[in-house]
């Protein structure tokens, strides 16, 4: 028995990588997979089969899947993607948005239309096949008078979580992620709908592009049971487990895992307060108040008036 029998997943950008690792973890739970991807490059240019390979792979090992192209920053075609799922293999239960293209450049030297292409893909890609999957499980839990049990996967980053640098758009787009997952996940609450966001690490073709890094591998490349701490499907036990009915109790959450590590992110949250006493914020006297009382920079005994 897998975790993951009789249900029905999508995995999108599951050509390579972290996508191919997360298609062959739900298959190997026993989900029926609809592996998209686009086969295009880095920058998201072109198209190819590479979906055709990770199908290949999930077929070889006995598990069943088909391979789909749709371009996620198309919004009809997300809603094709959808009803593929349903139309081939009867349902939908699982959406896992994990496709994404980089075209890295400090902000003075970006093209605008690159930082177009990033939003358009991983931010535009992931609302667009969320919003096709959240009509169907709406009308599923209306027609069933219960929860609907569909469970969304994003994906984030530590770029989009801490910044990085000549990533402005990427990391634009992996934090905005976030603020999706967390608000569908109270939209879609009386739905049976969860939705949580993944920030996974790994030697991909992304972060090959990094220098020192050396070259990506794929993690079919590894061995059955064999450990690596860039393997890019790390992750991908967390996604089968977030896919599942155990799950059904976690959502709105940020889960990162790097090499062996889970680690429960916290969001944003209210470090210090300082108030002016119900009068309104003299702003020549705020640099000396911040400095001293929030951010710590000057020496407490050196106390500024408040009026």
């Amino acid at each position: 028995m897998g975790l993951l029998d009789g249900k029905v997943a999508i995995v999108t950008g599951a050509g390579h990588g972290i996508g191919r690792g997360h298609a062959l973890e739900l298959a190997k739970q026993g989900a029926k997979v609809v592996v998209n991807d686009l086969g295009g490059t880095l920058r998201g240019e072109g198209q190819g089969r590479a979906a055709d390979e990770t199908v290949a792979l999930i077929e070889n090992r006995g598990g069943i899947a088909v391979a789909d192209y749709s371009d996620v920053g198309d919004f009809d075609q997300c809603g094709e993607l959808i009803a593929r799922a349903v139309d081939v293999f009867g349902k939908l239960d699982v959406l896992v948005n994990n496709a994404g293209i980089v075209r890295d450049s400090v902000i003075w030297n970006m093209p605008v239309d690159d930082f177009d292409a990033v939003i358009r893909v991983h931010l535009r890609g992931t609302w667009a096949t969320c919003q096709h999957a959240a009509k169907y499980w709406r009308a599923a839990a209306k027609a069933k008078g219960g929860p609907a049990g569909g469970r969304i996967i994003n994906t984030t980053s530590g770029a989009g979580l801490g910044g990085n640098f000549g990533q402005s758009s990427y990391a634009a787009a992996k934090a905005a992620i976030v603020a999706v997952t967390q608000t569908l996940a109270l939209e879609l609450l009386r739905s049976g709908v969860t939705v949580n966001a993944v920030g996974p690490s790994g030697l991909t073709r992304i972060t090959a592009t990094i220098p020192g890094m050396g070259p990506a591998f794929e993690p079919d490349e590894l061995a059955e049971g064999e450990y690596h701490p860039m393997d890019p499907a790390n992750s991908s036990p967390l996604v089968a487990w977030l896919a599942s009915d155990e799950a059904d109790h976690v959502t709105g959450q940020v889960i990162r895992v790097i090499e062996d590590r889970i680690i429960w992110m916290r969001g944003w949250t209210e470090r210090k307060v300082i108030s002016a006493g119900g009068k309104r914020w003299d702003p020549t006297r705020l640099g000396g108040v911040l400095a001293q009382d929030v951010f710590e920079t000057r020496g407490r005994g050196m106390r500024f008036p408040q009026s």
